[in-house]
């Protein structure tokens, strides 16, 4: 009972730092809001979400949602408050509707997760925004990427956790057949394959493509017989294959183009207590920085004094498990 106690005096607390933030005079300490949010696991953000609406009958994300607009800070308080599947219904759909497409995010939040989890992602965009993600795919999206992205959207309803290595082979072959037995990729096959194999059977899939034939599928589409279709075909299953690796190179894009914080914030959030600490070890080895010291340098070479907390609640997360 006492540890009920503390948990529930916690959460007030919390919810006490979350008012005075964005509600009141913003004077909270948001040095303790930022330890607190960093270190709760999910069912106990939901539960803070409940201590506020009965402290003070309101949506703690609603205020957040309004805050963000003026506030970074609230940006990155809401992406972690918010349920995982609606935040990333979010993110798809300011990708989609956003000023410009991002193709690289929107592949990174559609090929990066596991077939149930997209199928909760679609779910959570048809209730939010009364749409289908698909039909904007189809609206937004064109060319070799239209096909393939509607292909893994529809492949989400196949969500069993269960692998089949005998239809793997099978279907191994059958990509393989696609490959060369014509003078052309044969696209048709390859969509088709996709959209009917949740993620789990098409890495069993690419690993026993690799084991027939000795090297990984992605490499065979980059010949020129397949054209642009299969660049951006091997864009996408590199991401479902490797994930981990597709993370990295987005976060090699802070590098490369100076600051990047929208794609700091992004993947340090929806990947924190998932595969953080994977992306991390090997972002270090590719580019012999952390992404802590990413972020402290980007902090470092700000003037903006709110990226301070920012790259404090990013550092916090880095550590979550």
């Amino acid at each position: 009972m006492a540890s009920s106690i503390q948990v529930s005096g916690s959460n007030e607390l919390c919810c006490q730092y979350l008012h005075s933030c964005f509600s009141g005079n913003g004077a909270t300490d948001k040095k303790k809001l930022v330890e607190i949010l960093t270190t709760r696991k999910l069912q106990e953000l939901r539960l803070i979400r409940q201590t506020y609406n009965a402290l003070y009958n309101q949506d703690v994300l609603h205020i957040l949602s309004n805050a963000q607009r003026n506030s970074p800070f609230a940006r990155v308080v809401y992406l972690r408050m918010s349920d995982p599947q609606a935040r990333d219904a979010e993110i798809v759909r300011s990708v989609l509707f956003g000023r410009n497409v991002d193709i690289n995010t929107l592949i990174e939040m559609v090929c990066a997760c596991p077939s149930l989890e997209l199928q909760s992602i679609k779910q959570a965009y048809r209730s939010l925004y009364n749409s289908d993600i698909e039909q904007d795919t189809s609206l937004k999206i064109k060319g070799g990427f239209k096909e393939i992205l509607l292909a893994v959207l529809k492949s989400s309803r196949h969500y069993s956790s269960k692998v089949d290595m005998s239809m793997a082979m099978c279907d191994a072959k059958t990509l393989y057949e696609a490959m060369e037995s014509g003078k052309y990729l044969d696209q048709k096959i390859m969509i088709s394959l996709l959209s009917q194999r949740s993620t789990y059977q098409l890495k069993a899939i690419l690993i026993s493509y690799k084991q027939l034939y000795g090297h990984e599928f992605s490499k065979s589409l980059k010949r020129n017989k397949c054209g642009q279709f299969g660049k951006d075909l091997s864009v996408v299953i590199k991401c479902i294959q490797y994930p981990v690796k597709y993370f990295v190179k987005q976060l090699r894009r802070t590098l490369q183009n100076g600051d990047c914080r929208e794609i700091l914030v992004r993947i340090v959030i929806t990947r924190a207590g998932v595969d953080i600490k994977e992306i991390n070890n090997a972002f270090a080895v590719k580019t012999g920085w952390s992404i802590e010291s990413l972020i402290r340098n980007m902090c470092n070479n700000t003037t903006d004094k709110a990226f301070g907390y920012i790259a404090e609640f990013l550092v916090g997360l880095l550590k979550y498990h």
